[in-house]
C-alpha cells in the first residue's frame, strides 16, 4: 500500500507513508467520520525543511508508527543541523473518537542541538463524495478558527445547517500558532535526550461540547485491552502452516479493526479507505464468514440491517418495503438529500443474503431468540422477495435502477461493464443474475426450516414448494448445455447472458444443484480458463469480456473465492476446493503484511507474481474474511442446532500435517477439534464438546474430551 490508515469504531485516519495529510493525492488523505473528511492537511517539519523516511509501519492494525530524520541543514557556510541527527518517531492510534498523536524526538548528535519543529494543519469539512470526484454540490463552509497557546479549532456551518468542528490539542506549550494552521515548537536536547509532543485531534458533530479526552497512556491502554478482549471471545487456529497461519491472524485482525457499532451491535464495514460504512451486502457475507470464530459479530451485523429495512416505495433511493439497503451515508451530502444514500437500496442480493445470514447463525448458535426478535423483518423480506424482487412474476430476482444517481448493477459486480454478453455487448436492465437465484432458493428452504421449528409448518411448506418451483426453472432458463454451465444472467428480453464467470460458483452454497450439475460447475470453476493458479477469475479467459486488469471481468477477489469453497465444501468437492485454498495462500506472500487485497489482476500463475489491482481497498472485510473461511471448509464443519448435530469431514492440504481449532461457539457450549495427520490418515481429535451435539463424521475419530 502507499498509504497508511487506522481506524477504529467510525473514526478513521487516511495518510502518505510519511504519515502525512497532503493535497491532492490519488486517496484523498484525511481524517474522516461520518463521510466528512475532520483534517485535510497535516505535515511536519524540521527546521522549516521535509524529513526524510526511514521506517513505515502500520502492521499493528490500530496503531501506526513511523520513523523520520532530518537531512542535512545549512545556511550558506553555516551547519545548521548535521544530517541524520535527530529521529523523529510518530506513534498514533484513535480511540474512543479522539486521535493521538505522539511526536518523539531524540538527539543522536555528540553536542547539544536546538532545533524547530513545525507541524501545519488543515481542514476543508469536504463530503466524501466530493473528495473522491463523484459529486459536487451546495456545501456549507468555514467559520473562522480558535487559537491558544495550546489549541486550535477549526468551525463549520454545513448546508445542513449542523455545526462541525475539529478540535485541536497539544501538551505542552508551542513558540507560536497562526490562523493558518501552523504550530511551532523549539526543542534544545543533549545527546541521546528525548522530548515528545502529544496531539489529540477530535471532531466534533453538533454544539454539544466534545467529552472529555483520556491521557495517551489509559487510552492506548485501553484499546489494546479491547483487543485482548476480542482475542480472547474469538476462535482460536493454529497450524503447522506458517502463510496459512499469518493469513488467519492478519484477518482477525483486519476484522477486529474494521468493526463499527451504530447502536445495534459490533458489525464490520465493508473496507478502508472508502467505504466505512454500513454495507448490506459485504457487512452481510463479513458477518457470514466469521460464524466459526466470532458469531456475535453477526448478530449485530442483522439487527443493524433490519433497524434500516426499506419501508416505503421511493425511487430516488431505489428503496422498496422489505428490502434491506445496499449503503448509508450520513455526510452533508447525504443530509441535503443531493445524494439518496441515506440509505440507499439500490442491490438485488442484500435481503436474501440477509435471510441466509440470519439462518446461518440459528444453525451455529441455537439462538431462536433472534428469530423471535426479527420475526416481522423476516416476513417484509420474504414478501420484498416475491413481490418487488420479482418484478415480472417469472420466479426471479431482477435488479433496475430507478434512481438518477443510483447504481445501475446491482449484483455484487456492480460495475458497468460486468454483465456482458458472448458478443461484447452489455445486458440491459432488468437482469436477473444467476447467483441471486442461488440465494433466493437457499433463504426459502432455510427460512422455512426455521418457521418448522417455531411451529409455523403451513409457512414452511408454503416457501419449500416455492423453492422447488424456483430451481425448476432456474435449470430450464439458466443452464447452457453447449458449455455445460450456467448462465450469468438472463436479460431484459429473459435471454442467456453466455459469459463465463464465477457467478454461478455462488450457488454451490445453495445446495440448488444435482450431483451432475455441480460435477460440471466444479470443473468449469477449476479449469484453466477459470483458475488462474492463485484463484478463481470473476470472468473466464478467452470470454469477450474478458480483461485480468478489470475490476470484475477476469481479476480475482478472495470473497468471491471463499463463497465459492463454502459450497465445494458442502457439496464435497475438497479436492477442488482446497487447490484454490492453496493458490490463494501462495498470492498472498507477495501482497503487504501477508494480506489478501479486495482483489487482483486475473493474470496466470505462469505469468509470474500476482500483479495489484491500483485501487484495491486493504484492509476489506470479506477479503480479511475470505482465510477464515479456509478453516471451515477445509473441516467441512456445518453444524445445525435444529437437528443437534455438527457434521466434520476434515482434508487437510497437502503442505500441513496439522490443524488445530479450540473454542469454536456452536449452540450454549464450544467444540475443539484437532486434526492430524497420521501414516497418511486423516485423523480427527476432538478435544472438547460442551455443545451436547452429536459430531458426524467419516473420519477416524479420537475423542479426548
Amino acid at each position: 500500500m502507499d498509504y497508511r490508515v487506522i481506524k477504529e469504531n467510525d473514526l478513521f485516519l487516511l495518510t502518505d507513508q510519511m504519515g502525512n495529510i497532503t493535497k491532492n493525492h490519488q486517496y484523498g488523505l484525511g481524517l474522516y467520520t461520518k463521510d466528512t473528511r475532520f483534517l485535510s492537511g497535516l505535515n511536519i517539519k524540521i527546521n522549516g525543511e521535509d524529513p526524510i523516511l526511514l521506517a513505515s509501519d502500520a502492521d499493528e492494525n490500530y496503531m501506526a508508527t513511523i520513523r523520520l530524520t532530518n537531512p542535512h541543514i545549512k545556511n550558506e557556510e553555516n551547519l545548521i543541523l548535521w544530517r541524520e541527527s535527530i529521529e523523529i518517531l510518530r506513534e498514533r492510534f484513535i480511540y474512543d473518537g479522539v486521535l493521538y498523536e505522539t511526536i518523539k524526538l531524540k538527539n543522536y548528535f555528540p553536542k547539544r542541538v536546538d532545533f524547530t519543529i513545525t507541524v501545519h494543519m488543515d481542514v476543508d469539512f469536504n463530503d466524501m463524495f466530493i473528495v473522491r470526484g463523484f459529486q459536487t454540490g451546495h456545501v456549507g463552509k468555514r467559520s473562522g478558527q480558535i487559537i491558544s497557546e495550546q489549541s486550535l479549532v477549526f468551525k463549520y456551518v454545513g448546508a445542513d445547517d449542523i455545526y462541525r468542528a475539529t478540535n485541536i490539542a497539544w501538551n505542552r506549550p508551542s513558540t507560536s500558532v497562526t490562523e493558518k494552521g501552523q504550530v511551532e515548537f523549539h526543542f534544545s536536547l543533549d545527546h541521546e535526550e528525548v522530548e515528545e509532543v502529544v496531539f489529540t485531534i477530535q471532531p466534533q458533530i453538533g454544539q454539544e461540547e466534545p467529552k472529555a479526552k483520556l491521557p495517551v497512556e489509559i487510552a492506548l491502554s485501553q484499546l489494546k485491552d479491547s483487543y485482548t478482549k476480542w482475542e480472547e471471545q474469538s476462535t482460536k487456529v493454529q497450524t503447522d502452516h506458517e502463510s496459512l497461519q499469518r493469513l488467519i491472524n492478519r484477518g482477525m485482525n483486519d476484522l477486529r479493526v474494521l468493526l463499527t457499532n451504530v447502536g445495534y451491535g459490533e458489525f464490520p464495514v465493508a473496507g478502508l479507505p472508502w467505504f466505512g460504512v454500513p454495507f448490506g451486502r459485504d457487512s452481510l457475507i463479513a458477518a457470514l464468514q466469521m460464524l466459526p470464530f466470532n458469531s456475535s459479530i453477526a448478530k449485530g451485523t442483522l439487527l443493524t440491517m433490519a433497524a434500516y429495512q426499506g419501508e416505503t416505495l421511493n425511487s430516488w433511493r431505489d428503496e422498496q418495503p422489505g428490502k434491506i439497503m445496499h449503503e448509508i451515508r450520513y455526510g452533508e451530502l447525504a443530509n441535503t438529500n443531493q445524494i439518496p444514500f441515506t440509505p440507499y437500496y439500490g442491490t438485488i442480493d442484500a435481503t436474501p443474503l440477509f435471510l441466509i445470514l440470519l439462518t446461518e447463525y440459528v444453525k451455529w448458535t441455537g439462538d431462536l431468540k433472534l428469530v423471535y426478535r426479527l420475526e416481522n423483518n423476516i416476513e417484509k423480506a420474504l414478501m420484498w422477495i416475491d413481490e418487488y424482487g420479482d418484478r415480472d412474476g417469472d420466479l426471479f430476482l431482477e435488479y433496475h435502477q430507478e434512481s438518477s444517481k443510483g447504481i445501475a448493477n446491482q449484483g455484487w459486480k456492480d460495475s458497468a461493464d460486468s454483465v456482458v454478453h458472448r458478443d461484447g455487448e452489455y445486458a440491459k436492465t432488468p437482469i436477473a443474475l444467476a447467483e441471486v437465484q442461488g440465494y433466493a432458493y437457499q433463504a426459502k428452504v432455510e427460512v422455512a426450516n426455521l418457521y418448522e421449528q417455531i411451529g409455523k409448518k403451513e409457512k414452511a411448506e408454503k416457501l419449500r414448494k416455492e423453492a422447488v418451483r424456483l430451481k425448476e426453472k432456474f435449470e430450464q432458463e439458466f443452464w447452457m448445455d453447449d458449455v455445460l454451465f450456467y448462465a450469468i444472467a438472463l436479460d431484459e428480453h429473459k435471454k442467456k447472458v453466455g459469459t463465463i464467470t464465477s457467478n454461478p460458483g455462488h450457488i454451490l452454497f445453495a445446495d440448488m444443484l444435482n450431483p451432475e450439475k455441480v460435477e460440471h460447475v466444479a470443473n468449469m470453476l477449476l479449469s484453466d480458463k477459470m483458475f488462474s493458479g492463485y484463484g478463481i477469475r470473476t470472468m473466464g479467459k478467452g470470454e469477450a469480456g474478458y480483461n485480468p486488469m478489470s475490476y470484475h471481468d477476469g481479476s480475482i477477489w478472495p470473497h468471491d473465492n471463499s463463497m465459492i469453497l463454502l459450497g465445494l465444501s458442502k457439496v464435497g468437492k475438497q479436492r477442488e476446493a482446497n487447490k484454490v485454498i492453496e493458490g490463494l495462500i501462495d498470492a498472498s506472500a507477495h501482497f503487504e503484511y501477508d494480506r489478501l487485497p479486495e482483489l487482483f489482476c486475473g493474470y496466470s500463475k505462469t505469468d509470474g507474481k500476482p500483479v495489484k489491482y491500483p485501487v484495491a481497498c486493504s484492509p476489506q472485510a470479506w477479503a480479511a474474511g475470505t482465510p477464515l473461511t479456509f478453516i471451515q471448509t477445509m473441516l467441512q464443519l456445518f453444524p445445525n442446532s435444529m437437528k443437534k448435530q455438527i457434521v466434520i469431514n476434515p482434508a487437510l492440504l497437502d503442505s500441513m500435517n496439522n490443524l488445530t481449532v479450540e473454542h469454536i461457539q456452536i449452540g450454549q457450549g464450544m467444540l475443539s477439534v484437532q486434526v492430524v495427520k497420521e501414516k497418511g490418515e486423516q485423523v480427527l481429535k476432538v478435544l472438547e464438546n460442551s455443545t451436547g451435539y452429536k459430531v458426524v463424521t467419516s473420519c477416524r475419530t479420537v475423542n479426548c474430551s
